[in-house]
């Protein structure tokens, strides 16, 4: 794509837009490709703007998917408390409880119908914030502390036994999961290929949903386990 009608943003409203037609961009290609295959180059080239140019805007090609993160946070928090509210009126409560394995699937289900953010949630903590200054760690780190915040009312509102930390626990066991796991299901079509072919190689081949469900369930059943013998202890 050529660059040459690419004019610098003077106005703070430009500014935002250009920063924008950035995200959008970075998104796209993400989406088509993965995160680890798109340089800085392809996402200028995709604005219609020189590497040097995008710079301006943002400090990095980590700095622009760490904002990416950063948004799907805020599109999934408010998405998957959303979620697990309405376990609580759709008839899945059963001796005054829902089910962990519920839950469990919930949450998993969220995670998975978002690959780009599951991407973004391997790659953040491995290169991302090690790549960023100081000041993007800290404004990313502050839109995960908000949404945590609210996921973890919404958890603890289905399951009161659990702690604050277990709850955080929960997420983090869910989050880092769903992305670990993204990575190893989609290894490129070669090696997939490869794996599906031998059957001493089918336990690489990893269906995200299913298995980030059955083991966020076994978490919280040890957890309401461990919770009920701390009570048992104290009385």
């Amino acid at each position: 794509m050529t660059t040459t009608g690419f004019q610098r943003a003077r106005s703070t409203e430009a500014k935002q837009q250009r920063e924008d037609a950035i995200l959008t961009a970075a998104r796209a290609l993400a989406t088509d490709r993965g995160i680890r295959q798109i340089t800085l180059t392809d996402i200028a080239a995709a604005v219609g703007m020189h590497k040097s140019a995008l710079l301006r805007y943002f400090e990095n090609r980590e700095q622009i998917f760490l904002r990416l993160s950063a948004e799907d946070w805020q599109d999934w928090g408010p998405a998957v408390r959303t979620a697990l509210a309405g376990l609580e009126t759709g008839g899945t409560v059963s001796g005054g409880t829902v089910s962990s394995a519920a839950i469990a699937r919930t949450i998993a289900s969220s995670l998975a119908s978002r690959p780009v953010f599951c991407d973004l949630l391997a790659q953040a903590p491995l290169n991302l914030e090690r790549s960023v200054s100081v000041e993007a760690v800290r404004a990313y780190k502050l839109v995960t502390h908000h949404e945590l915040e609210g996921i973890i009312g919404a958890i603890r509102s289905l399951l009161p036994a659990l702690t604050e930390s277990d709850a955080v626990d929960v997420i983090a066991a869910a989050t880092s999961l769903s992305g670990a796991f993204f990575e190893i299901a989609t290894p490129g079509p070669e090696i997939e290929a490869l794996y599906r072919s031998d059957p001493r190689l089918a336990h690489a081949v990893v269906d995200v949903e299913p298995r980030v469900a059955r083991m966020l369930a076994a978490m919280i059943d040890g957890l309401l386990l461990a919770r009920r013998d701390d009570r048992v202890n104290e009385s």
